[in-house]
């Protein structure tokens, strides 16, 4: 009698690069392609072959072999090779919601350009679940779900196969792979070496198995089909004649799964344990360099330039799809554990930083074409530039902007379409050499200079749109005159006074709560690699306030500056801590804390100089809030954690892979709150934190990570994850994060709860700044202009800060329409919501993400019911 039937998926887990780089790769997969094709091209027994869920790899094979284009889609039509439905295989917790939806978006198209995509959302290796992701799946109309890491018991289960919910409902049918992908490598042929393998494999997937159908994965990293595998599998039903052997697709599993779906338990939340196998929590701070410039490049597509190709497409212009696609697949490449994580080696981290740039490089200078596109083609004003503002947010904004001018006069004014003066400061100003500005002035013979002017202005800017001020050379202009009050800082908010020893008392107006020793920095030993941080067994703490500061205030226009200058002298590697033999190695920190008129954030900017090798470094942010629990966001929505594990109690005893330390991801932002108060840390692409005790067990300490420097790929025997390394033991000198490194972040006081403040959109806005442009009567690139008849002002739309938080407004793939996402911020609470577009909606439908129609109705500019955490995606013509 059959007891057990295993399913033998032929497969490949193609990292494109880990500790060799992706050319090397692409040279086996150019071989192993033709391998996998002529044999599901002549063998009709060999069925199926999963070409590891993402379709980058395909890309890389066609740039070499577009004459094979053919046979793979030949094969992808026949469902042998099956693609799809990632373009790379994501990390959920390092990028943000949009980039998981356009990894699959773009996926899903270049599977659909050759076949059907494979439905699941598969992420076979892939360091911890999001709770987002069946949200997300289910907006695709995905219903299943296959990964590896992150589950134990303590999520509710002890099984395999579950129903896994978000918090807005969304549900999909989960098979995790408790052994991982690789179980079935290089299967044996004779039954001996079969046996040892699979007796305790077979008894873990049966005892946790609903079905009894359980996965025997024949693959590995950069695996050649295993050309034996009939053999094996003959052995196989001679060594174990009561379980069946079949050749099957990983959709027959879920078959099997979905016919006994009353049988399953259901489970919401994140998995994020490291109990039966390794999750690399703490990987959310190796190569910072490279984390910082990674949620620059999703901030500035996501937030500034989409939404601006969308105002400039709504006057008229092209939208230019075929370059934002290029940036970013750019960055997807990138998205994948290792990549993003940083978990490779110095050569590949080279690679990944110059993919960074590219796409930096590209987003900034459409942005900046677009800005340029809308200003030229606005009525010329005789003898005047111009200046304006474009606001990315749904609704008007009024806050203080840093921006620079250029012109050749040596004073100036400001004034609007109604000739009314506009006050501003002038913070600094520079001679520019003219070529720089367009080298045809020199030519000509005229070098006489620019002039550079970094200025300050508290301009109204209206919704999702731009408004525009004249500026007049050789005009006195109306100056603004700085207040001076040199013993601290304030507006209308805060009381901030500058420590002798380089930190901030914050007293926060409002709530009548103060904080103490705020920006303390923390520097301790690691002993970890690039997947995880652990601390030396003979730590050695040292902080900021052990050091001389040097401090002062500067009151300019519309803000305050505080500048701190420290040193912190510390142990020159691993070794000196342990010994404690010497701190002749130094952290520099340059910090500059600005607190504008009318504005509840206050905005950090810390340039730290890292000459030391093997620590980690935090800035400390102590509250009056003692709490069980912080709330960070994550894609679309928030999750709240807890502040301590039960487990590290336990964890050793219990032999888990890794120790559960309470470090843990966010997008924007972290916050602790009472129910009264609370206090929010804004983040420009610093993702890791952790709730510590300022003096006592007690949590009310938020320690956000500025950087760690490693010098290895992989480890063993951490002190928090014992064992054999996390992938192989190579030094990678680059990873110690020698030099400067620039990390901002806002502190965010606010009354009541972080709904009530409008935490999330406050966030978005940090990370959505103003944006400026300066149009004079040259260009380095010369452009036609065709008729001046734009408005000065204007807005596409306009909703209430409160509610939905907007998350993307861009053109539709494939019609002339805009699509338009949002999504409640709340984990507990629906809402219903609605935006007001200035143009006249003529079509207004919800979509799903990958933009295809559903069928509801929703009134036009209405969201309906938005559920907790839920994300909608509505299609807008006009």
């Amino acid at each position: 009698m059959t007891t057990t039937r295993v399913h033998i998926t032929p497969h490949m887990h193609w990292d494109r690069e880990w500790y060799f780089t992706t050319e090397e790769s692409r040279i086996l997969l150019i071989n192993n392609m033709e391998e996998i094709m002529t044999r599901l091209e002549n063998d009709p027994e060999y069925k199926y072959y999963v070409l590891d869920g993402q379709t980058a790899v395909l890309e890389d094979y066609f740039a070499i072999k577009p004459e094979n284009k053919e046979r793979v889609r030949a094969l992808v039509q026949a469902n042998k090779l099956i693609v799809g439905p990632w373009y790379s295989q994501t990390d959920t917790m390092q990028v943000s919601g949009e980039s998981i939806v356009r990894n699959m978006m773009y996926g899903l198209r270049d599977c659909l350009a050759l076949g059907n995509p494979m439905r699941i959302g598969y992420l076979p290796d892939s360091f911890s679940m999001s709770s987002q992701l069946p949200m997300i799946y289910n907006a695709f109309g995905i219903d299943r779900t296959m990964f590896w890491r992150g589950c134990s018991e303590r999520h509710g289960t002890n099984k395999t196969e579950f129903l896994w919910q978000s918090n807005d409902g969304s549900e999909v049918t989960a098979q995790v792979l408790p052994l991982g992908y690789a179980i079935g490598k290089y299967l044996p042929e004779d039954e001996a070496s079969l046996r040892k393998r699979l007796d305790t494999y077979f008894q873990v997937l049966e005892n946790a198995s609903v079905t009894k159908d359980i996965l025997l994965p024949n693959g590995h990293d950069q695996m050649p089909i295993q050309n034996n595998i009939f053999e094996v599998m003959d052995t196989l039903r001679q060594a174990y004649p009561d379980r069946e052997f079949i050749m099957s697709r990983y959709e027959d599993v879920f078959e099997k799964i979905e016919a006994v779906r009353d049988q399953l338990d259901t489970i919401k939340g994140e998995f994020n344990d490291g109990k039966y196998m390794r999750v690399h929590r703490s990987i959310s701070s190796t190569r910072m360099d490279i984390k910082l410039i990674h949620a620059e490049v999703e901030n500035k597509i996501v937030n500034i330039l989409e939404p601006l190709a969308s105002i400039a497409w709504t006057l008229g212009f092209e939208y230019h799809h075929g370059l934002i696609e290029k940036m970013w697949k750019e960055s997807m490449k990138n998205h994948a554990h290792d990549s993003i994580g940083c978990c490779c080696s110095d050569k590949v981290h080279a690679e990944i930083l110059n993919r960074y740039i590219l796409a930096d490089d590209m987003a900034t200078n459409l942005i900046n074409f677009y800005k340029r596109k809308i200003v030229d083609h606005m009525p010329a004003r005789e003898g005047c530039d111009k200046l304006a503002f474009f606001n990315l947010s749904p609704y008007a904004r009024k806050e203080v902007i840093n921006t620079t001018i250029t012109i050749r006069a040596n004073a100036f004014s400001l004034f609007d379409d109604e000739g009314n003066q506009v006050e501003y400061f002038i913070q600094d100003q520079r001679e520019i050499d003219p070529g720089k500005i367009d080298r045809q002035i020199v030519h000509y013979g005229n070098y006489d200079p620019f002039v550079e002017y970094d200025i300050q202005i508290n301009q109204q800017v209206p919704a999702m749109g731009f408004t525009t001020l004249h500026i007049q050379a050789n005009e006195a202009g109306c100056l603004k005159v700085a207040e001076q009050k040199e013993y601290l800082m304030e507006n209308e908010f805060y009381q901030i006074d500058v420590n002798k020893n380089g930190t901030l008392s914050i007293f926060d107006k409002e709530t009548k709560d103060t904080f103490d020793q705020v920006l303390r920095l923390e520097d301790g030993s690691d002993d970890g690699d690039e997947y995880d941080y652990s601390p030396s067994r003979e730590e050695w703490l040292i902080y900021s306030d052990e050091f001389d500061a040097e401090t002062s205030i500067k009151h300019e226009g519309y803000q305050s500056v505080a500048s701190i200058k420290l040193r912190m002298q510390v142990p020159t590697n691993l070794e000196a801590r342990e010994s404690r033999s010497n701190q002749d190695a130094f952290v520099d920190m340059n910090c500059q804390v600005v607190l504008k008129q009318g504005s509840r954030r206050i905005e950090v900017r810390m340039e730290l100089d890292n000459q030391a090798d093997d620590h980690r470094v935090r800035v400390l942010i102590p509250t009056p809030f003692i709490t069980d629990t912080v709330v960070a966001d994550n894609q679309f929505g928030v999750i709240t954690r807890p502040t301590n594990d039960p487990a590290m109690e336990v964890w050793e005893e219990e032999q888990w892979k890794e120790a559960p330390v309470p470090i843990y991801q966010l997008m924007n932002f972290v916050a602790l709150e009472n129910g009264t108060a609370g206090v929010a840390i804004m983040t420009n692409g610093l993702r890791e934190f952790e709730v510590i005790g300022s003096k006592s067990e007690q949590r009310d300490t938020i320690a956000l990570t500025l950087f760690r420097g490693i010098g290895v790929l992989g480890k063993e025997n951490l002190l928090l994850r014992p064992g054999r390394p996390s992938g192989i033991k190579i030094p990678t000198p680059d990873s110690q994060t020698r030099g400067k490194i620039v990390c901002e972040f806002a502190l965010f006081g606010f009354s009541g709860n972080h709904i009530d403040a409008n935490v999330m959109a406050e966030a978005r806005d940090n990370v959505t700044p103003i944006q400026c442009y300066n149009k004079i009567p040259y260009n380095a690139m010369k452009l036609n202009v065709g008729e001046q008849n734009l408005p000065l002002t204007f807005s596409l739309l306009e909703k209430e800060k409160k509610g939905a938080v907007l998350s993307v407004l861009k053109k539709a793939e494939d019609s002339n329409a805009l699509i338009l996402r949002v999504y409640n911020p709340s984990e507990v609470q629906a809402l219903e919501d609605s935006i007001k577009f200035t143009q006249d909606v003529i079509a207004w439908d919800e979509t799903q993400m990958d933009e295809k129609m559903l069928e509801t109705e929703t009134q036009i500019e209405q969201f309906g019911v938005v559920s907790p955490c839920q994300a909608k995606s509505f299609k807008v013509s006009f």
